[in-house]
């Protein structure tokens, strides 16, 4: 294998999936990088050192407004010449795998998640658009989700972040996906002797993270809350009693002095992996979280913390009560030790190893013909 690519949805920022393609940014330092819209400000130096490819997208208000653009996607990815490639790495959660490959390339996807937005979160978001958005919504979304399915084709080997993914990745695409858990960079973060009677919920606010749970329940309990994350709703603010506390702009040092210095993390969503409680295990703090999704592979049940079994505030309410008895029963120690297992060396290790093997695989096959 001579050229590489590797394709991102879109780079704004450095969330889970931007951590995982610095990581292939480092596996192939000479590899071109692929993306719909780029903002170089908010992209770590590892990324911006590459020589980075953008769509049409750029150039009509996509940096912005991305989102927006969702319906011309398919469009700008399949605009990208890959021709001169001879293995392609795709990082999808937005659309990346469409893209078109040479017929004897190589191309790998790792699946942080098929797109929420028309899948499983897509009535959420249907609810909450406005009239004009829901009639675009009812004539895109088919459209998008036959496209989806098609385009899986076009990818040779899937990888996806958690079983909870590769379970969607069967039903949706009908395809096996080998599962390697993202990068986490838990030796970041420490162990504090100073722990407070507070609980947090941390990350961007959006509504299938049911933090309106998290709110209602700690209103009701009185307990000390600290929500950290930008996107707090009015309604969020409105429904949250006085011992509930927001902080939308909060730099590394900040949430790194929180992770370790709260009672427990609360975690009521459905996410396909979350990075965030592994932050806060690193911590050594345990996490209250909802018994479904990528918590069910990271946070262990009476030993890095607790689950609830319904996404309710009374099974919550029930979760955090039991927190408040056993909190000093969790080993800090032992907490961070799991969170370890996740750490960024252990992922760059078994990325590189199984495109090892399936380039291997690659070349034997095109060689018994």
């Amino acid at each position: 294998m001579s050229k590489v690519a590797l394709v991102h949805y879109w780079l704004v920022g450095m969330r889970g999936g931007e951590k995982v393609l610095e990581v292939l940014c480092e596996l192939f330092p000479d590899a071109d990088v692929y993306t719909l819209v780029l903002d170089r400000e908010n992209i770590s130096d590892v990324i911006n050192k590459h020589k980075i490819h953008t769509s049409f997208l750029q150039k009509i208000g996509g940096r912005k407004h991305y989102q927006k653009f969702l319906p011309l996607m398919p469009f700008a990815l399949e605009a990208f010449d890959l021709t001169s490639y001879d293995l392609v790495i795709s990082s999808e959660a937005g659309p990346a795998k469409a893209v078109v490959t040479r017929p004897d390339a190589l191309h790998i996807c790792y699946c942080h998640s098929p797109m929420r937005y028309i899948w499983d979160l897509y009535p959420q978001y249907y609810s909450k658009a406005g009239i004009l958005s829901k009639l675009l919504m009812s004539i895109a979304a088919p459209i998008l989700r036959q496209w989806d399915v098609t385009t899986s084709a076009r990818v040779d080997h899937f990888v996806a972040n958690s079983s909870y993914v590769a379970k969607r990745i069967e039903k949706y695409y009908r395809r096996h996906a080998a599962v390697i858990h993202p990068p986490v960079d838990v030796k970041r973060f420490s162990i504090s002797e100073e722990v407070h009677d507070f609980y947090i919920c941390a990350g961007q606010i959006t509504p299938y993270k049911r933090l309106d749970i998290a709110v209602d329940a700690f209103s009701q309990m009185q307990l000390p809350l600290i929500v950290i994350g930008r996107g707090v709703t009015p309604e969020l603010r409105r429904n949250a009693a006085s011992n509930v506390k927001f902080i939308e702009d909060a730099n590394d040092a900040l949430l790194e002095y929180y992770f370790a210095r709260c009672r427990a993390l609360v975690f009521p969503g459905l996410e396909d992996f979350g990075i965030i409680p592994l932050e806060v295990m690193a911590s050594g703090r345990p996490v209250v979280a909802y018994q479904a999704g990528g918590a069910l592979e990271t946070v262990i049940d009476g030993v890095t913390g607790l689950h609830f079994k319904e996404q309710t505030v009374e099974s919550l309410i029930q979760a955090v009560r039991l927190m408040e008895e056993r909190h000093s029963m969790f080993d800090a120690s032992q907490i961070r030790q799991h969170a370890l297992s996740f750490d960024r060396e252990i992922f760059f290790h078994s990325i590189s190893e199984y495109i090892e093997r399936k380039i291997v695989e690659h070349h034997e096959g095109k060689s018994s013909f």
